[in-house]
């Protein structure tokens, strides 16, 4: 029996997102894929101990891979420590494989991871069908959010 005062953690499984990307990307389209995953590395996940920067998908023999996407080694796994960086097949239909294909060949997008999650007890990524943006883009963006922060400011004083 657990002692009186002590309460198990009782935490959301977490969320891991890619921010890098949504700066980088205008996303057009997402799609929802499961991961092939070892034991330790969806505990890991769990944790929140992944990062999607510098990671990508690709589609090569009919199959899609994430590449890059480093999951830290779970501290209390016994022996078998799977690479932080290998690449891992993403779960699809066919179809969905084979549109992305497409799409990134035909109209030169990219496929990028971003967001990691749990849904119904299984890990699953969603990756954007994105456009790179252009550098004059990203300053207007920038601009834009510190005009928006300026403004927040100053209305949050007034109301002092």
């Amino acid at each position: 029996m657990a002692k009186k005062g002590a309460a198990k953690e009782n935490r959301a499984p977490a969320s891991i997102q890619n921010r890098r990307a949504r700066y980088d990307y205008h996303f057009i389209e997402t799609y929802e894929a499961g991961v092939a995953l070892a034991g330790s590395e969806v505990k890991s996940i769990y944790l929140g101990r992944a990062h999607l920067t510098d990671a990508f998908c690709r589609v090569a023999g009919g199959e899609i891979y994430i590449v890059n996407m480093d999951v830290e080694p779970y501290e209390k796994a016994a022996h078998f420590q799977p690479e932080r960086r290998r690449d891992r097949k993403l779960l699809m239909h066919r179809k969905e494989i084979d549109l992305l294909e497409r799409k990134s060949v035909e109209k030169g997008l990219s496929l990028i991871p971003s967001r990691i999650y749990f849904k119904n007890g299984r890990v699953k990524v969603e990756i954007a069908l994105a456009r790179g943006k252009a550098q004059y883009d990203k300053r207007d963006k920038i601009a834009k959010d510190e005009e928006r922060r300026e403004v927040e400011r100053a209305r949050s004083q007034r109301f002092r």
